[in-house]
């Protein structure tokens, strides 16, 4: 019989329902662990997916610097490609090992500026090559800055990516990176806050027995104008034409036999004219001192008619070069 009695707590809720009362919570009661603070003007936001556009980007600056690197110091380096990160600055800095080079680059024609990283392993591993070395022994840098022929050749290291980068750019957007100054210290190199995101990649070189990185970092918000391009899918470089292909479109055009008509006069005319012409009749026709040759209707040379070793024939005074889709000239293959 017991087990059919209400508790207290069961008959304050049924008042509680009854009355309309609602019920209210201590202070005490609430987790404050459980609540956390939102700052809508925050750059700390979710970046997801990926960017196939910075990936071709990626994939055409480690062509490009390979062959670049090569005509500095003349060795190929083999080069792989780090993936896209979306991170916090200062999780960006954690990773690189100071001292190192810092480059601080302006993005142009965006607004921001980026760095280019490079490790003092891959820095003197370059120098090593440049001097005839076979990159067998290794250089620390801790405790000294660089030397000035250090700097100078850091100074064409940098020279060599930014324009290899921008050649990357090219059919995309129109982006180049524009040297500012160099820093050895993290603190110096602020390009943006601490909490601020920024998009950074990484490629690893190999130069003989050394191996060196390359880093670079762009505020997430400097690339927001052209987020849409970088999120959209190309097909690779199906930006930049298949010269191959255009040139082997060009000889089978140029291979290829066409008529060539050339209309000397005309005269108009109506059906009952036409109607009533009869055998030695005469058309009256206004010549004209040159003529069009076309081809499929197209006007493609200006002649000249006249006889030539006993035969009709016309010399071309100049060619029609149009600009129409129906001229297939030099300028349109």
């Amino acid at each position: 019989m017991n087990q059919h009695i209400l508790s207290q707590d069961e008959v304050d809720a049924l008042l509680q329902g009854i009355t309309g009362e609602s019920q209210k919570l201590d202070a005490e009661e609430v987790d404050n662990t459980a609540i956390r603070t939102y700052d809508i003007a925050s750059q700390e936001r979710i970046v997801r997916g990926r960017m196939p556009t910075m990936e071709i980007i990626n994939e055409r600056f480690a062509r490009n610097i390979r062959i670049g690197l090569f005509n500095l110091i003349r060795k190929s380096p083999e080069i792989a490609i780090g993936s896209i990160k979306v991170q916090k600055y200062s999780a960006f800095l954690r990773e690189i090992v100071v001292p190192t080079n810092f480059n601080i680059v302006s993005v142009r024609p965006l607004r921001g500026s980026g760095l280019i990283v490079c490790d003092p392993t891959l820095v003197f591993a370059v120098i090593d090559a440049l001097f005839g070395g076979a990159g067998k022994y290794h250089t620390r840098i801790e405790g000294r800055d660089f030397s000035p022929t250090e700097v100078r050749i850091i100074t064409r290291i940098v020279e060599v990516i930014t324009a290899e980068y921008k050649k990357a750019w090219q059919g995309i957007y129109p982006l180049e990176l524009e040297y500012q100054r160099s820093e050895m210290q993290p603190q110096f190199a602020n390009i943006a806050t601490p909490s601020e995101v920024v998009v950074a990649t990484s490629f690893t070189l190999e130069i003989g027995d050394t191996s060196g990185t390359i880093h670079f970092c762009i505020p997430y918000a400097t690339l927001e104008p052209i987020r849409d391009i970088l999120y959209s899918t190309m097909q690779g470089d199906a930006v930049e034409p298949d010269r191959r292909w255009v040139n082997l479109m060009k000889e089978q055009i140029q291979a290829a036999e066409v008529e060539l008509v050339a209309e000397l006069a005309h005269a108009p005319a109506t059906v009952e004219q036409l109607l009533a012409l009869k055998a030695g009749d005469f058309i009256e026709l206004d010549m004209r001192q040159s003529v069009e040759a076309k081809v499929a209707g197209v006007p493609v040379l200006d002649c000249h008619y006249g006889i030539s070793n006993g035969k009709y024939a016309l010399k071309v005074n100049k060619l029609l070069t149009g600009t129409s889709k129906g001229w297939i000239g030099a300028s349109n293959v």
